[in-house]
């Protein structure tokens, strides 16, 4: 069953009013949704997701609670311009739940998951043509090795993309462990020992055919702008790449410019106009009870002034 990571923290923290607007960037399976809907009895949710199965999943249970919201089959990518279709300017608060949704993992057919075998796939939305299957056969030796050394932070990424390079030109690679067992002959027995040997170069693959990390860094600038002040944007990451990316994003804009530092008064036109509330990881509890919680980070920002 499907456990949403940091639930009432990312939510508690948006300081949710009655009456605002809301929107939850990464719908998924309604967790994050239905707490917020039942805070807003006079407010409105607008919900992202561009994978059919959780908006099929999420709408139903989200009508048991109320109808003051609207699912939107998108990119986070295209949050601003989605709003603005809706005559949404400013919203008082937002969630995002980065990484995999455990029923993407566990339905083996989704190709994500290195422990079923299921053709590549790992595409979150169904309809587009990129997947796993065009990024491991298709693309150069160069691309490979990038993607792998960057977004898996992969140490051996070379002789990966070696190996995938290499074996295609016999066969192509179809399903996800013809993927894992290239990689096992790429990587030292002694690499394997702590965590399984396909996890990075998986996570890399998806990050590139779902285009993640581009997507997240303009999603999280249009959010922050369309702010009110007061509102409050609250960030889930599970792995380094992504929070590396919050934590800058939330640094630049809460602290003065550096130019700035070390004047003895700081114009009031140049103090920041966002301030970092919260870093918070899961409880123990929380890590007993699901495992999946080890590497989720949640930051929250909020709006100071206009």
């Amino acid at each position: 069953m499907h456990k949403t990571v940091l639930l009432y923290e990312a939510v508690d923290n948006l300081h949710i009013k009655e009456d605002g607007i809301y929107v939850d960037a990464t719908l998924g399976f309604g967790g994050h949704s239905g707490l917020i809907l039942k805070r807003i009895k006079r407010g409105f949710l607008f919900a992202f997701d561009k994978d059919d199965m959780a908006i099929s999943s999420s709408g139903p249970k989200l009508r048991l609670i109320g109808d003051n919201f609207e699912i939107i089959k998108s990119d986070f990518s295209h949050l601003k311009e989605e709003l603005k279709k809706r005559n949404i300017e400013r919203i008082n608060g937002i969630v995002f739940d980065l990484g995999v949704s455990s029923p993407q993992l566990d339905i083996a057919e989704r190709g994500f998951s290195y422990h079923h075998c299921a053709n590549l796939d790992m595409r979150m939305d169904q309809s587009q043509k990129l997947s796993a299957y065009e990024v491991v056969n298709e693309y150069s030796y160069e691309d490979l090795f990038r993607i792998i050394r960057d977004y898996g932070e992969e140490k051996y990424a070379r002789s990966i993309a070696k190996n995938i390079v290499k074996e295609r030109e016999s066969k192509k690679i179809v399903t996800t462990f013809d993927l894992v067992d290239i990689i096992k002959k790429s990587i030292p027995y002694r690499a394997m020992k702590d965590s399984h040997p396909a996890r990075k170069v998986f996570q890399a693959i998806r990050i590139e055919v779902n285009n993640e990390l581009e997507s997240l860094k303009v999603a999280l600038e249009d959010a922050i702008e369309m702010l009110e002040v007061g509102g409050r944007i609250s960030v889930i990451t599970f792995h380094s790449l992504e929070d590396r990316i919050v934590k800058e994003s939330f640094k630049k804009h809460s602290e003065v410019s550096k130019d700035l530092k070390g004047l003895p008064f700081i114009p009031e036109e140049f103090e920041p106009k966002y301030k970092v509330i919260a870093n918070i990881t899961p409880s123990s509890e929380e890590l007993e009870e699901n495992n999946r919680s080890r590497s989720a980070r949640l930051r929250v920002l909020e709006r100071i002034k206009e």
